[in-house]
């Protein structure tokens, strides 16, 4: 029995899947085995993973069912003890599952892992993820996953980790979700166990210019994820305050979008006591001027310009 094993969902990353790939071989962590789901693939990214002679990939097929159904299977095939998460077209540094590693043996018990990690909006810009917690040179036991990802989010997928017990405990992925099915997992058990994140850079999230704010796709999804913890949010203001901010970024989509319906529904559940005076004032501001905005975000994207006007 491998110590982990590595997920990965992939569709049509024919781009990607041989860097991605070849940073997991880099490991310098060496218990583990890759689980590959090919989600009815179009392109080559299949016959680029089976270009590769290692013996620790396993490939399995399924007709397109989604990220949620993929992650899912890979999981059910896989046999590690420890379920560590990569998407097809993110990538890892040599320590990354090392550094996996060294948090589960200071917290066996905790309920989920994350390290810490890089996001490349560009060729030529790479940053850290933003989190909202003090500077810290080891593994920690986050006393308030919530408040600590009010900018970024603290536990991201690809640099995430379970155990295979734990996962299966909670159901799994929604499949009903189209997107977002990893934040509502980890939502759901950040509300019920404790949480580790280590410090150490080793992993990054290829999120890049593609991914717009004009993206319509699943909103109506988004939505119904950010309030199906109406319950918990009455008893957790922290959970609150970040759903809002979820909230706010999925009311700029829709009013960019012309999703009249999701966006003034969307408004409707939104303490705006968590919000600041520009996320208010961006609100306020007419369509077509986000819209321009949005339209140039490729040629100001390698900056900080952009990430500070539309992140707060």
């Amino acid at each position: 029995m491998p110590f982990f094993s590595v997920i990965i969902p992939l569709y049509n990353k024919e781009v990607y899947i041989s860097d991605c790939l070849k940073s997991v071989l880099l490991q310098d962590f060496l218990d583990y085995e890759i689980v590959i789901v090919n989600d009815g693939s179009t392109d080559q990214s299949v016959s680029i993973v089976e270009s590769f002679s290692s013996d620790k990939i396993k490939l399995f097929h399924q007709t397109n069912s989604g990220v949620a159904a993929a992650r899912n299977f890979a999981a059910k095939k896989s046999s590690g003890k420890y379920l560590a998460f990569l998407d097809a077209d993110d990538n890892w540094k040599t320590n990354h599952l090392q550094s996996l590693k060294e948090s589960i043996s200071l917290f066996p018990n905790a309920g989920l892992y994350g390290n810490n990690y890089e996001i490349k909006y560009s060729s030529n810009y790479i940053t850290n993820a933003n989190l909202n917690i003090n500077t810290i040179d080891q593994p920690v036991l986050l006393e308030n996953y919530f408040k600590a990802s009010l900018k970024d989010n603290i536990i991201w997928t690809s640099a995430a980790a379970i155990s295979r017990e734990n996962f299966f405990s909670y159901e799994m992925f929604n499949v009903e979700y189209k997107t977002g099915q990893d934040l509502d997992l980890w939502i759901r058990i950040a509300l019920k166990e404790t949480i580790i994140f280590n410090p150490k850079v080793t992993m990054i999230y290829n999120k890049g210019i593609t991914n717009s704010l004009s993206k319509s796709e699943f909103n109506d999804v988004r939505y119904r994820i950010f309030n199906s913890f109406k319950t918990a949010e009455l008893k957790n203001e922290d959970l609150k305050h970040y759903l809002d901010l979820k909230r706010y970024g999925l009311a700029l989509r829709t009013k960019i979008n012309g999703e009249t319906k999701i966006y003034k529904d969307t408004l409707k559940t939104i303490d705006f006591n968590h919000l600041n005076f520009k996320q208010k004032t961006l609100l306020k501001t007419p369509s077509f001027v986000l819209k321009a905005l949005n339209k140039i975000r490729p040629y100001i994207i390698k900056n900080k310009i952009y990430l500070s006007l539309f992140k707060g």
